[in-house]
């Protein structure tokens, strides 16, 4: 650890200490005297998400978040009960230790845990991942909430047969 007063690379440990994320240490400059706080976190290895159309990209958890909220709009959902969500799914993938999930697993973790807090937010984001096409698949839906079924509407099977939705394509040279 280099002295952010005279670069050196000689320091000693005064004090260490647990922080919210990591440790805190109290280091001093073996060679100007001067003192700096450190602080060390563990980082994991990033998360991959294998989407249904067969690309890789990084898990992102504004991304996790923005459907949680797109879902929960206009709910009486407080915003900590939103982050205690994507931490316990977070939480979840990282447990898991393979780095890598599928969208469909992560979809599913996102519903199981949207059905205990709110049967709307469930049904909005019930309606976007599985695609419903008419108010008979909201029915149906609605019918398995009702009845406590933890079933989906559709099996994974037809999930994962479902053909990916085309992406957008935006030019931006104003063509």
């Amino acid at each position: 650890m280099k002295c952010p007063y005279c670069q050196t690379v000689q320091s000693k440990v005064t004090d260490s200490r647990d922080a919210d994320n990591g440790i805190r240490r109290r280091r001093e400059c073996l060679s100007c005297g001067r003192r700096f706080t450190t602080h060390e976190q563990v980082r994991l290895p990033a998360l991959q998400v294998d989407k249904r159309d067969g690309r890789r990209q990084e898990f992102s958890r504004a991304k996790l978040i923005s459907g949680i909220d797109m879902a929960c709009t206009r709910r009486p959902i407080p915003r900590r009960d939103i982050d205690r969500l994507a931490d316990d799914i977070e939480t979840e993938l990282q447990r898991l230790g393979s780095g890598v999930v599928k969208s469909r697993d992560l979809g599913l973790m996102v519903l199981e845990r949207l059905r205990a807090l709110d049967e709307v937010a469930y049904m909005r984001y019930a309606s976007v991942y599985y695609d419903f096409r008419g108010a008979n698949d909201f029915e149906e839906q609605a019918r398995s909430l009702r009845q406590g079924q933890p079933e989906p509407l559709l099996s994974l099977a037809a999930v994962t047969s479902r053909k990916p939705r085309a992406r957008r394509t935006t030019r931006r040279d104003g063509q």
